[in-house]
């Protein structure tokens, strides 16, 4: 089968879709398939490389010559409209490649939208976060989760988010081409129920299947760790907590320094992540003992999980299906984690770890205690989410995708533009 992947990032850009573009690359390759990723050129980057048999095709799009347009800290976004740069790229990419599976995860697909029926590809877009229904993606107003969106509300926010000269146009190009999408998706995979519900796909008449994230079966065993000794030598000696993820407000970045300050004789604090434009604001109270640690490769953050005892990830916007949650997991640490969006879907209160209510520093606080307080529990908690993970690996995961990608292949065609030939709408597949 030929499948083209389409993601804005791709490593060595960090973050979870990035992470789960790759994995689910590498995976397919290795099980057979032509299998070649289409992703946005950031700086030092080559425009071409092989990955583990995966063919990366790194493109230019045209709004990187605006500085401060659609991009944050050196990251380079996709805008939620056709980019031309972009999509003349793909528009080549693709008629090398000849995929059978165009499959996107990001806002990258609308670069692939107006080219989708040349090209005689089946189109999937996994929902890694709220981007049908949200903007910003992130389903927050005000620093608080979104009751659902409205016209004027989500201008305003928008105006708010990307600034007025960006916004206005922003969310009149995305409720514009949010119509075409729909017509030319010919499946959606939300990676949880939550984020199924919160994107409207249910009690649509939307195609979609419900297939979470997941790690490499691999991932929580130890490896040599020489190459990452650089990384590894900046850990605490001792015990320590650790949050991994961006240094944002939707983390809970806040909540959790607030929470931790009020900690007693505590072991030391590690955030390992990369820094957002919310970074300066949220670091300038920072708590004594706190580790701050930047851009950090992946394996080097396993490491660090291995040697964790707790795992925190206090967020207050809704999350979709954290792989940072299932890495954590992977390597027997328990977690304390907000009651929020599609964390409590992996993660069982009071047996693999512990849910709190979001943005409630006071029960954050509480539950940090209790655990430190209590090895044999942490012990116990492990010990279960190791069993647990087994359901998020990617022998269990990636066979239920290939499924997805025979049966459209199997579908018989479409009758025209915009129109979709599939009768799955409201299937949850787990």
């Amino acid at each position: 089968m030929r499948i083209l992947m389409l993601s804005q990032f791709y490593p060595p850009i960090i973050g979870g879709g990035a992470i789960h573009a790759r994995s689910l690359s590498v995976e397919l390759a290795a099980r057979g398939h032509e299998v070649a990723v289409a992703t946005l050129l950031h700086r030092g980057q080559t425009e071409f490389e092989l990955d583990q048999g995966v063919r990366v095709y790194r493109i230019r799009s045209s709004l990187r010559r605006v500085p401060g347009v659609f991009s944050d800290s050196g990251r380079q976004y996709a805008p939620p409209f056709p980019d031309p740069e972009a999509m003349l790229a793909l528009r080549r990419i693709s008629r090398q490649e000849k995929p059978e599976i165009v499959h996107a995860h990001n806002w990258l697909v609308y670069s692939f939208l107006p080219l989708k029926a040349s090209s005689g590809a089946r189109l999937i877009m996994t929902l890694h976060n709220h981007g049908l229904t949200c903007v910003k993606t992130t389903l927050l107003y005000r620093d608080a989760a979104c009751t659902g969106p409205g016209p004027l509300k989500c201008l305003g926010c928008a105006a708010q988010h990307y600034g007025l000269a960006k916004g206005i146009p922003t969310i009149v190009s995305y409720r514009m081409i949010s119509l075409t999408r729909r017509g030319l998706v010919d499946m959606f995979l939300p990676v949880s129920r939550a984020v199924a519900i919160d994107n409207q796909l249910v009690g649509s008449d939307l195609p979609f299947q419900v297939v979470q994230n997941f790690i490499s079966d691999d991932i929580g065993a130890p490896e040599a760790e020489d190459d990452i000794e650089p990384y590894t030598a900046q850990l605490p000696s001792g015990d320590y907590l650790l949050f991994v993820g961006a240094f944002q407000r939707q983390k809970g970045m806040d909540i959790l320094l607030r929470a931790y300050a009020g900690l007693r004789d505590a072991p030391p604090l590690v955030l390992i992540g990369y820094e957002t434009s919310e970074w300066p604001a949220l670091s300038a109270h920072c708590p004594a003992n706190v580790i701050i640690l930047k851009d950090w490769p992946r394996r080097a953050v396993m490491a660090a999980w291995r040697r964790s005892m707790l795992g925190l990830l206090p967020s207050v916007g809704p999350e979709s299906s954290p792989t940072v949650i299932m890495e954590a997991m992977s390597t027997g640490c328990p977690v304390i984690v907000s009651r929020i969006g599609g964390i409590a879907e992996l993660v069982a209160d009071g047996e693999t770890g512990l849910l709190v209510e979001p943005g409630d520093v006071a029960a954050l606080r509480q539950a940090m205690e209790s655990l430190l307080a209590h090895p044999d529990l942490r012990r116990r908690m492990g010990e279960a989410a190791l069993s647990k993970v087994a359901d998020f690996r990617a022998s269990a995961v990636v066979p239920r995708i290939e499924r997805v990608y025979r049966e459209l292949l199997e579908q018989a065609p479409r009758r025209g533009e915009g129109q979709s030939e599939i009768a799955v709408s409201g299937k949850y597949d787990n």
